[in-house]
């Protein structure tokens, strides 16, 4: 580490803010690259929202690891479909940096042996755009590490969802998903001297000098402020500000900070530290959503692969497609809740046929017993479907009217309200098959729904090498954003699974590659 100067507890090339996914590879990149570079992560444990991903997935299309497998996938088919979902909400070139980079970045991070990907198809959320990916073949994830290849890092990563909501116990065989990534990056990054990482150290605010450059950060770290001073920048990758319930009513974010799957250090401060140096901002009421549902500890948790059921609203009418691509179903959701036609809780009615449990094959916090959800009132069941709807107080016609139109549609085999079923990816967890059943066998049941999401996806505006802009679009010297702590170049949609941490892996290594000249 170089020596400190006047007025400086430490002096680096590079501060990196932010522990998860992009903001550790922010920080392998630049010790790859040469540069002293010093991470802090405001919690006791390393990971950030990346951490709490059941897969770690990321979406690069075209990348080493299907290469090898022969695919013929194309940057341009890839970018054809990216851009037809996106639209021009967001940049042109900013679109066009996260296709074609992810592929060359996995060809640089495998040439290290900590690092390893495998394939792990995952459909793309708009079957029907042009160009889509219905084999799934440009999501991979990082491969499992055994523990016991890294034992001190077992209870210092962040994690899985089961250990922080349920207290469970750590898993002591294989870091897999999300924590396998901040695993390997880590353990990658112990390689190198010119590498520190530090825990509980909180950014207070940006440095910068007469000319307006970046030069430093002050920062919090067990109750001490310390000044950094920065030679070549500083990376902001330290989440959105999901968990700041006062940033999300400012910013017209929908949802509350209960509810997001985010940790609660992802409280915007990193936003906040640059919007007092003059940066400019973009799609800061967006995030990535899902529907949520809803468990005894009183907040709600993202949930995928519904295969059975309906949803109904306060009027015992259903309104969605069950099935569909989780923000894209949450988006529709939310759109009916502005328009004053959906309110919170809404409910999932399902038949006996599971003993009474949602037809919910991925909750991403495991359901506990029955009982406390009954206990809770977010479980509720009747004899008949009269019965049903009183529990849930809905009118009782309505309820059995939908319910009947429902069955009718899952006898023809075609939804012709909301067409559950039609796109490849809502039959992707009923292996191909119609994504639904009839709801015929009493006693009848319904689970309360909320809303959830995976963070916030506005924030800083940057360039092509993630340099954080300023309102009149230049760029901030010294300042670089990732990952959530940007705008997201996907905008106002979620192209497929692995955008959110493919992004900030990709920017943040960018980045550091910039600085690093």
């Amino acid at each position: 580490m170089a020596q400190t100067a006047a007025g400086f507890d430490e002096v680096v090339d590079v501060l990196v803010v932010g522990s998860g996914g992009g903001g550790l590879c922010g920080t392998y990149t630049a010790a790859r690259e040469g540069l002293t570079v010093t991470m802090i992560e405001a919690s006791d444990r390393f990971g950030g929202t990346t951490a709490y991903s059941a897969g770690g997935g990321v979406w690069y299309p075209v990348n080493p690891v299907y290469q090898r497998e022969g695919i013929d996938d194309t940057i341009e088919d890839a970018l054809e479909y990216y851009r037809a979902v996106v639209g021009d909400r967001t940049p042109a070139d900013l679109q066009e940096t996260y296709v074609r980079g992810g592929a060359p970045l996995i060809e640089y991070l495998e040439q290290d042996p900590h690092l390893s990907f495998m394939a792990y198809p995952w459909i793309d959320y708009f079957g029907s755009a042009p160009k889509a990916r219905l084999d799934g073949k440009r999501h991979i994830i990082p491969t499992p590490m055994p523990v016991a290849e890294a034992p001190h890092l077992r209870e210092v990563i962040r994690g899985p969802l089961d250990t922080d909501r349920l207290g469970a116990a750590h898993p002591d065989d294989l870091f897999i998903g999300g924590r396998a990534m901040v695993a390997r990056f880590l353990t990658a990054i112990e390689a190198y001297e010119n590498a520190t990482v530090h825990l509980n150290t909180t950014l207070r605010e940006l440095l910068t000098d007469d000319a307006g450059r970046v030069v430093g950060a002050v920062v919090e770290r067990d109750g001490a402020r310390l000044r950094i001073r920065t030679d070549r920048g500083v990376l902001l990758a330290a989440g959105g500000f999901e968990a700041n319930q006062d940033l999300r009513t400012e910013y017209g974010v929908p949802g509350e900070a209960k509810d997001t799957m985010g940790p609660p250090t992802n409280d915007g401060s990193a936003l906040q530290a640059a919007l007092a140096v003059g940066a400019d901002t973009d799609l800061l009421d967006q995030a990535w959503w899902s529907p949520g549902l809803m468990h005894p500890d009183g907040r709600a948790a993202f949930a995928l692969g519904i295969v059975g059921g309906m949803f109904v609203n306060q009027d015992g009418e259903r309104f969605a497609n069950e099935s569909a691509p989780y923000d894209s179903l949450a988006r529709t959701m939310l759109d009916q809740v502005a328009a004053g036609k959906l309110t919170a809780p809404y409910w999932l009615v399902y038949d006996n046929t599971g003993d009474g449990r949602p037809p919910v094959l991925a909750p991403n916090v495991s359901m506990v017993e029955t009982e406390k959800y009954q206990e809770a009132g977010l479980w509720r069941s009747g004899e008949t479907l009269e019965d049903l709807a009183r529990e849930i107080g809905v009118p009782e016609e309505s309820l059995v009217a939908s319910v009947r139109r429902f069955n009718e549609f899952v006898a023809a085999g075609q939804d012709a309200d909301f067409g559950r079923g039609d796109e490849a990816y809502d039959r992707l967890f009923s292996e191909g098959a119609a994504p639904f059943a009839p709801i015929e066998s009493g006693p009848f049941h319904a689970a309360a729904f909320g809303f959830s999401d995976l963070g916030t996806k506005g924030g800083l505006r940057t360039d092509v090498h993630a340099r954080v802009l300023d309102a009149s679009g230049e760029p901030i010297p010294g300042l670089y954003a990732a990952g959530n702590t940007m705008a997201a170049p996907s905008g106002e949609v979620y192209p497929g699974g692995g955008n959110p941490i493919g992004t900030s892996v990709l920017f943040s290594h960018l980045a550091a590659r910039h600085m690093a000249g």
